[in-house]
Formats: structure tokens, C-alpha cells, sequence
């Protein structure tokens, strides 16, 4: 858990993702479509990939990638994300972050 800590930290918008997970780059792409600049993972190209997907798991997150974090806090997956945006709460939640201004 810690590893998850230490690169959320001072971090608006994290996504843990895969480089061929389809959905981590729609997450990431309707997230830069509001201007922010998520810092993403591909947890299949760093080093401690697979500590950092038990870590995911210790945290609580069951699904697979994306896992995203808003404000050092698990948003969830691109479902969570989706229905965020459906309910009008996604961009608050980014501007409550600090990943955008208005």
C-alpha cells in the first residue's frame, strides 16, 4: 500500500493502467479532454508493476485497470469514471483536486 501512496502523493489525477488496456486510454483521454495531465502508470512497463497491482488489491480495487485516483483518493475504474461524468461530478471532482482551474 505504501508503493500506491508514495506515487499518488502531490498528484491531482493517477491512473494505474495497462499499455494495452483500451479502457485506460479512454479514461485518460475524457480526463485530458477537461485539461488536466493525469500522471499514468502502465503497471506492464515499470519495474514494480506487479507490487504495485497487490498493493491495488490490498487498497481494496478488484477490478482490473484502470484504477483511478482523484485527489489521493480511488475513484475506481472506468465505470466509476463514467458514471462521475454522467452525474455531472467528474469535474468537480478534478477542480476540487486541483487538476483543473476555471
Amino acid at each position: 500500500m505504501d508503493v500506491v501512496n508514495v506515487l499518488i502523493q502531490e498528484k491531482p489525477v493517477v491512473i494505474f493502467s495497462k499499455s494495452s488496456c483500451c479502457m485506460s486510454h479512454s479514461v485518460e483521454t475524457l480526463i485530458r479532454g477537461f485539461g488536466a495531465n493525469p500522471t499514468v502508470y502502465d503497471l506492464d512497463r515499470i519495474p514494480n508493476g506487479q507490487q504495485i497491482e497487490r498493493a491495488l488489491m490490498q487498497l481494496g480495487f478488484r477490478e482490473s485497470v484502470p484504477a483511478v485516483f482523484i485527489g489521493q483518493q480511488l475513484v475506481g475504474n472506468e465505470r466509476n469514471v463514467m458514471s462521475l461524468h454522467i452525474q455531472n461530478q467528474l469535474v468537480p471532482l478534478l477542480i476540487q483536486a486541483g487538476a483543473i482551474w476555471i
